[in-house]
């Protein structure tokens, strides 16, 4: 039998770790049932690159376009244009990685805002779902999402790791959640994995974050994570459910379909 169908909602193909080696990791991916993945932009560099990666691969890879709070620094006028230009291409399906990180600061917070709004307007302008990164920020976050929700088609949080009270509020913004490996971590995962049933399917969807948060409980232990393996993650989240593997990858396939408007999209 072959494996379900599942998209992969956060790969970072552009990574140094992946250098070289593109092709055979979206093989491996494609094999393993992960029919679609979308590689995540986290500077004007890396969305660039995303993109031209997507590309090559029409209507297997689709890619975002952003900037991440780490590199919110480097961020200017110039980028948010450069954003824009970017958009336009059809594998380009989100505004992001872009949010707040109050745990790194590797960008000063006031930066980090002035660019995170820059891009929820520039993702409302352009009708486009926002791709979204939280860290220690959550009430600043959720500040400056909520004031731009009511223009924004849609929002992802992803790799969410947050409490049942951070959840709550996100699913009342009606956003959408994706979840990683990190509901395999025996040492950090507990609490996702008993708020992991509370997300209603239609808000559901899978990601690796690839290359980072292998999942720590695959045989044999993995340093770098894959979209291949991203079938793994789906049964840990299928088994928190009590649904089965079949029901969740339909429907997280579904949701994401839905999201990131990928049937409306002629990648190329």
């Amino acid at each position: 039998m072959s494996p379900p169908s599942i998209i992969d909602i956060g790969v970072n193909l552009t990574h140094r770790s992946f250098a070289g080696d593109h092709d055979r990791v979206v093989d491996r991916a494609v094999a393993a049932g992960v029919t679609t993945l979308i590689l995540t932009g986290t500077s004007e560099a890396t969305s660039r690159a995303a993109q031209a990666l997507a590309a090559s691969r029409p209507g297997v890879l689709f890619s975002t376009a952003g900037v991440h709070p780490h590199d919110a620094s480097h961020c200017s006028a110039a980028t948010i244009e450069a954003l824009r230009a970017l958009a336009r291409q059809p594998a380009v399906v989100a505004i992001g990685e872009c949010g707040l990180d109050f745990n790194r600061d590797f960008s000063p917070r006031p930066i980090q805002e002035q660019w995170f709004e820059a891009q929820l307007g520039l993702a409302a302008e352009l009708g486009l779902p926002v791709f979204l990164h939280e860290r220690d920020a959550h009430a600043r976050f959720v500040e400056l999402l909520r004031a731009y929700r009511p223009s924004l088609v849609d929002a992802v949080v992803h790799c969410f790791t947050g409490t049942a009270a951070e959840l709550d509020v996100y699913l009342e913004l009606g956003a959408c959640i994706g979840i990683t490996g990190w509901i395999c971590d025996e040492r950090r995962g507990a609490e996702l994995r008993k708020l992991t049933a509370r997300i209603p399917l239609d808000r559901l969807m899978l990601e690796t974050d690839a290359p980072f948060l292998a999942p720590r409980d695959l045989r044999p232990r993995v340093s770098r994570n894959e979209p291949a393996y991203l079938p793994h993650i789906l049964a840990a989240v299928a088994a928190e459910r009590a649904q089965s593997i079949e029901v969740v990858a339909a429907a997280t396939t579904a949701t994401a379909r839905r999201v990131f408007r990928l049937d409306t999209r002629s990648a190329g």
